[in-house]
């Protein structure tokens, strides 16, 4: 009986229902299944939904972006961008890994993101900084989505190990310690000063090199 909890999730994400009624069933389910009772089974599920609630608070902004999308969020990133004049498209993404990496640095890893600015923001307004050229080829278009994704990636990974309260940097700290070289998180996180600013010239020469070639490629189409 216990196996109903496992039959109702296979069954309910191969049929594409909602995933959370879908595994909100399977748990009643295995409770069920085991001879808890549904007022235990709802004392657990509710214990570990106000444990784990920053969870589910995270898809609260996908329909906040949805509704931004619809009233214009894209349309006025664009229009802000066309009044930039000097500002391209590779240049408009090196200030995005910048602000990224900074933010990171010093704690605000939630500044940025994939759903809240990359497809809202950033690459709308990179497609309007290229369009200026001319109309963008399909690859091209193509290209650039993954490099603005690329780049809130390259930004967010190389600046949390600047704060010294990240997690990474207090796993570091706690493994050294335990081979017996004592450091402290902030000397970790100043070490990580040079890579983190490797990354950002690197990538930064790299999205320089990209943008001639969209440029060419646009030139050609």
């Amino acid at each position: 009986m216990m196996l109903l909890g496992l039959l109702v999730l296979v069954l309910g994400l191969a049929r594409g229902w909602p995933p959370l009624p879908v595994v909100t069933a399977a748990s009643l389910g295995v409770a069920l299944g085991s001879a808890m009772a549904v007022e235990q089974w709802l004392a657990v599920l509710g214990e570990q939904f106000s444990k784990n609630r920053f969870v589910a608070l995270t898809w609260l902004v996908l329909p906040l972006i949805g509704v931004l999308e619809r009233y214009g969020l894209q349309h006025h990133a664009r229009a802000m961008v066309q009044r930039l004049h000097r500002l391209g498209a590779s240049r408009l993404l090196i200030l995005y890994l910048l602000i990224r990496q900074l933010g990171a640095a010093v704690g605000l890893a939630s500044l940025g993101g994939q759903a809240q600015m990359v497809r809202p923001v950033v690459l709308p307004m990179a497609q309007a900084a290229l369009e200026r050229h001319g109309r963008c080829p399909p690859h091209v278009l193509q290209q650039l989505a993954a490099h603005a994704a690329a780049v809130d990636n390259i930004g967010l990974f190389f600046g949390e190990d600047v704060f010294m309260a990240m997690g990474s940097i207090l796993l570091a700290q706690a493994v050294l310690v335990q081979q017996g070289i004592p450091v402290e998180p902030w000397q970790l996180a100043v070490w990580s000063m040079p890579t983190a600013m490797a990354a950002a010239a690197l990538h930064s020469g790299r999205l320089l090199a990209l943008g001639r070639a969209w440029r060419r490629a646009m030139d050609k189409g």
